[in-house]
């Protein structure tokens, strides 16, 4: 039995001119996530998702070039201005916004929105390495 041909969903062409880039920076891996102002994804990408696999994704080159991919993803929808909002302790967020500006968006304004708890839970015994 023949299947029926599959529907491709193309993406519709949003014109957003400007967005907010979220920069998550763990220890294990960079998640960018650009959005509207109002909080919908416009595109997003991580340095999991570009390839990058068990210690390689953490590093500041896997920030820059999922930094890159999400910024193409978003340029390509018309936006042109970002703010960035950059949360967590990880490598790659300083590189993750050198390749913001580098794919050619205007930064109007940089966040640091890492949650800093005001003494919640116990946190994990120290590593001796």
């Amino acid at each position: 039995m023949a299947q029926a041909p599959q529907r491709i969903r193309r993406r519709e062409r949003k014109n957003i001119t400007s967005g907010v880039a979220h920069v998550n920076a763990s220890f294990n891996n960079t998640m960018i996530t650009i959005t509207d102002a109002q909080g919908n994804a416009i595109s997003w990408s991580s340095a999991g998702a570009m390839g990058f696999k068990g210690s390689r994704k953490s590093t500041p080159y896997a920030a820059q070039v999922a930094a890159e991919d999400a910024g193409r993803k978003a340029a390509e929808h018309g936006v042109r201005t970002l703010e960035v909002e950059v949360k967590g302790p990880g490598s790659g967020r300083e590189s993750a916004l050198r390749a913001l500006q580098a794919v050619g968006f205007q930064i109007t304004s940089i966040r640091d929105v890492t949650p800093i708890p005001h003494n919640g839970v116990r946190p994990s015994k120290r590593r001796r390495v």
